[in-house]
């Protein structure tokens, strides 16, 4: 309607049907961070299904695809249900969650699902585990919580609240990369201790800065001014803990590498390389080690989380790990890597708990539960729950007629 009037729109989008709409599309790419940075092709909606460079014209054709599942788990055999989920508009709902599936909570927006999943489930959970204090929303009684002895909830919000937080130490690498410089030929002589090559205490970092690498000047009324930090250029660390190398690189060299790079560098080091390594798996090859987490995404930083739970995966604690529509402002290459993470959570023996709309990712779930059928008072039932092919035939389910023509068009 704006453009029918006489407005130019111009949209940020990962949405299949939005992109079909479209009179114009400008595709960057191809990859990205270092890998991205060009345009790819820009047309009509049938020039980017025929550019043999578009990822996205590879999805939208069909060239490539989300693949569905050989069969869906049968999971661990365990059932952890909420009994009488009134909290919002929930109508006084019983929902059943197998446990050691992949299982995907669907319905129209104000349905009731964030009630369900955040309120109850999360917070009942977090009451058990952690802090008797959570007040979870209103409902009758839990059974089978004794069965997850670990619950996460895995969102979009930044990894760290200043810039010295970043990847390699989210994920916990950066402790062994300062072991490594520590034990240095130069630092050995000089007796540095891994305190030296940490940028939140005094002693290496720059004290200009305070290890930032930037100074920021408040201007109150208008946007703070960040300039590059005169006396270390940025480095972080003072001139003496520069001189020390690891195989010819100094700390700042190590942090602004990327983690593919960091890979390479680090193979005969197994402590880091597997941590990282987890990173590139996730798509996540172009950001750098010292990455400030300020500048990470969303959806960087929600995998940057779960980067650090497939390293440290624990077999013997069933982990319920809870994700509020993770597929936000992700391509579908991003979805696709998203899933492969997931899948390796549920593979390892937990429980992933996630609300969706992203029919690729519901079509491959283990488990639906959609709840409405509409939004606000016309919503808080549980219309259908059982396998994708199960939502999809039920005629009473939005997400399942959308769904089935989903199933049909793949």
């Amino acid at each position: 309607s704006l453009r029918d009037i006489g407005n130019t729109v111009i949209v940020v989008e990962h949405d299949e049907d939005t992109i079909r709409a479209a009179d114009h599309i400008v595709e960057m790419g191809p990859g990205p961070g270092v890998h991205g940075g060009t345009v790819v092709v820009q047309g009509t909606f049938q020039d980017v299904l025929k550019s043999k460079a578009s990822p996205t014209g590879q999805f939208l054709s069909g060239k490539r695809s989300i693949a569905m599942p050989k069969q869906r788990r049968n999971g661990i055999g365990k059932v952890m249900t909420v009994r009488g989920a009134r909290e919002n508009n929930l109508k006084n709902v019983d929902v059943a969650i197998p446990l050691g599936k992949l299982v995907a909570i669907t319905g129209a927006s104000g349905s009731g699902k964030s009630s369900l999943v955040n309120e109850i489930v999360y917070k009942a959970l977090w009451k058990r585990l952690v802090d008797t204090r959570t007040l979870p929303g209103e409902h009758d009684e839990k059974d089978g919580v004794e069965q997850v002895h670990k619950v996460v909830n895995n969102d979009q919000s930044p990894i760290g609240r200043n810039s010295r937080s970043n990847p390699a130490t989210y994920i916990g690498s950066y402790d062994t990369i300062r072991d490594l410089f520590t034990d240095a030929p130069l630092s050995v002589e000089r007796g540095y201790k891994a305190g030296r090559f940490s940028f939140n205490v005094k002693g290496g970092r720059c004290e200009e800065c305070q290890g930032e690498g930037a100074i920021t000047t408040q201007l109150y009324f208008m946007p703070d001014v960040e300039v590059t930090c005169g006396a270390c250029k940025g480095a972080r660390f003072n001139s003496e803990t520069l001189e020390v190398t690891l195989r010819g690189k100094t700390i700042d060299d190590v942090l602004n590498m990327s983690v593919e790079e960091g890979v390479a560098f680090f193979a005969e080091e197994p402590n880091v390389r597997k941590k990282i390594q987890v990173l590139a798996d996730l798509g996540l090859g172009y950001l750098t080690l010292g990455q400030s987490a300020t500048t990470l995404s969303g959806g960087e930083a929600q995998r940057v989380k779960i980067a650090a739970e497939l390293s440290t995966l624990q077999r013997s604690k069933h982990t319920l790990y809870i994700l509020d529509e993770p597929t936000t402002g992700l391509h579908l290459a991003d979805v696709e890597r998203l899933l492969e993470s997931l899948n390796r959570l549920v593979d390892a023996g937990h429980t992933v708990l996630l609300i969706e709309h992203h029919l690729d990712v519901i079509k491959t779930a283990d488990h639906v539960i959609d709840l409405g059928p509409e939004g606000g008072h016309a919503g808080g039932t549980v219309v259908v729950a059982g396998t994708p092919e199960d939502v999809a035939t039920c005629k009473a389910s939005h997400t399942g007629r959308f769904l089935k023509t989903h199933l049909s068009s793949r």
